[in-house]
This record gives structure tokens, C-alpha cells and sequence, in this order.
């Protein structure tokens, strides 16, 4: 009987002692892995190099404007106004028309610029419409094509307000998304 009683605490102590190491290999693993995918607290070079050059464009935007012409973008925090809904329109190609889909964002300068540039959306987006279908399939099947558009269209946009805002409001348009069926 005695020896029933201390196979029973030996059984017992063996468990209770498989379940303690995994235990502690659980808490071990888990602080491992969450000191590993942490990250450091030192920057990488990349992220140096990046505060450097957002350091240096605060430093020229808060520098001297005196010297710039009225009509010229200045550097200055960027706005991001997304048109408020994509453009579709055909354009001809060799063997039949195509669809076009493009998504567009203007990226402003300060926010007087973002206030014009809201103020005068429909005008906008009437001479973007008026930029993009005057293309064709070939030419938007090409990345180049696709860059010579957006210039098109930026200075189309840019003729339009100009008589109306009295500068340049949008400094660039951004295709955030383009497809062509």
C-alpha cells in the first residue's frame, strides 16, 4: 500500500512538473517573440535619411518667401483632395473602343490652395474628364503614355483656374487607380 501511495505522488509530481516547464517555455517563447517583433527603438538608415529630408523641406518652407514669383507653388504641408468619384470614358482603339477607369487625387500646397482647390471641384473635374477622352487606347497602354496624360491633364487643369483663382492651385495629379478594359 505504501508503495501504491508513492507511485501516485511520484505520478502526480511528474505532471505537475511537465506542466510547470511548459509554462515556463511559454512565458520564455512569448517574451522572445515579442522583444523580436517589437523592433528596435534605434532607427534604421532609411528612417534617418527620411527625417533629414522632412527636416530640410520645413526648413525651406518656413524660409524667406519674399523672392517667389505670385503665381509659383511653394513647398508647405501637402493636401491630398480625392475627386469625389472616378472618371470612366472610352477611348478609340485599333480594333474596337475601350473603357477607361481612373481614380484621381490632386495634391495641393497650404491651405488656401486646398480651399480654392475645393471651392472649384466641378470645374476640375469637367476639365480632367475633358483631358482624359481626348486620348486614345494605344497611348494609355504605356507608362509614358499614362505620365504625358497626367501632364496633360495638370496643365489643362492649371490654364482653367488660373483665370479664375489667379495662381496655380494643384501642383500635381496622382492616378490612384487606372484601369483599362
Amino acid at each position: 500500500m505504501a508503495d501504491e501511495e508513492v507511485e501516485k505522488a511520484e505520478g502526480g509530481s511528474k505532471k505537475l512538473l511537465i506542466i510547470i516547464i511548459a509554462v515556463v517555455v511559454l512565458v520564455i517563447g512569448g517574451g522572445a517573440a515579442f522583444f523580436l517583433l517589437s523592433g528596435s527603438s534605434e532607427p534604421t538608415a532609411e528612417e534617418m535619411a527620411m527625417m533629414e529630408d522632412e527636416s530640410m523641406a520645413e526648413d525651406m518652407a518656413a524660409g524667406d518667401k519674399e523672392g517667389e514669383p505670385e503665381g509659383e507653388l511653394t513647398v508647405g504641408d501637402a493636401f491630398y483632395i480625392g475627386m469625389p468619384r472616378p472618371f470612366v470614358f472610352n477611348v478609340p482603339g485599333y480594333g474596337r473602343d475601350r473603357l477607361v477607369e481612373i481614380r484621381v487625387q490632386l495634391l495641393v500646397r497650404g491651405s488656401e490652395q486646398d480651399t480654392a482647390a475645393r471651392k472649384h471641384l466641378p470645374l476640375i473635374e469637367a476639365t480632367l474628364l475633358t483631358a482624359f477622352s481626348e486620348s486614345n487606347a494605344e497611348k494609355l497602354a504605356t507608362n509614358a503614355g499614362k505620365k504625358e496624360l497626367r501632364k496633360d491633364a495638370l496643365d489643362a487643369v492649371q490654364q482653367a483656374l488660373e483665370p479664375i483663382a489667379g495662381k496655380n492651385v494643384v501642383e500635381k495629379i496622382l492616378f490612384i487607380g487606372f484601369v483599362m478594359q
